[in-house]
């Protein structure tokens, strides 16, 4: 037979729905809290009507800053500049981070000028796009014998870069390969605006 439960009864006593959003002012149903000031002084423990006085009296909101702490932790602060605060934070800190992609090239220990050049090419663009690039000597039969040989090409490509790059991890022996990680030195951006006016002051002088 199937049993079907009445819940209605749990209904009635679980109250507002489950949420993550801050609780503020009126928000706060709990007889007490733990109230910090705008400075951060300590007040105490209060009633809750007592909290929202001062708040009221204050021009401040009554802000639950730790929901989970018995009683609950609020704040009075001004709580609509808070979140513009926060919000502008944010913004900056996602316009200052950067992805941090590693890229890998591979190269020959007897690799080939015009196959040098190429490869170095990729490595330069990965560079200038503000990504790692983890740089693979492949030795093969009588080369493993020869690791100078790879050394020698890995110093040689981070000279040839050294004006866009720095060695982030000196080369080392992995089984048969040889790798070392380059980064860039700085960030990809707008071209200075120098440079980008020079152009401009061309193009008047002709007119």
């Amino acid at each position: 037979m199937l049993v079907v439960a009445d819940t209605s009864r749990y209904r009635r006593h679980t109250g507002d729905p489950i949420t993550t959003e801050t609780r503020i002012n009126d928000r706060i149903r709990v007889p007490e809290v733990r109230l910090v000031g705008p400075n951060g002084e300590q007040v105490g423990i209060v009633r809750i009507e007592d909290a929202l006085r001062l708040a009221q009296e204050s021009d401040l909101d009554l802000v639950e800053v730790a929901a989970q702490a018995r009683p609950p932790v609020c704040k009075l602060m001004d709580y609509g500049k808070f979140k513009y605060e926060s919000a502008q934070k944010a913004r900056e800190s996602r316009r200052n981070q950067q992805l941090t992609v590693i890229k890998e090239q591979k190269l020959r220990p007897k690799i080939d000028k015009h196959d040098y050049e190429t490869k170095r090419g990729h490595v330069r663009r990965f560079l200038e796009g503000g990504n790692k690039v983890k740089v693979t000597i492949m030795f093969r039969g009588r080369e493993q014998s020869r690791p100078e040989l790879g050394y020698r090409l890995l110093q040689r490509l981070a000279e040839d870069i050294g004006d866009i790059a720095v060695v982030e991890a000196a080369p080392k022996q992995d089984g048969r390969n040889m790798t070392m990680v380059l980064a860039p030195t700085k960030k990809p951006g707008k071209k200075p605006a120098a440079a980008e006016a020079a152009p401009a002051e061309a193009a008047a002088a002709e007119g």
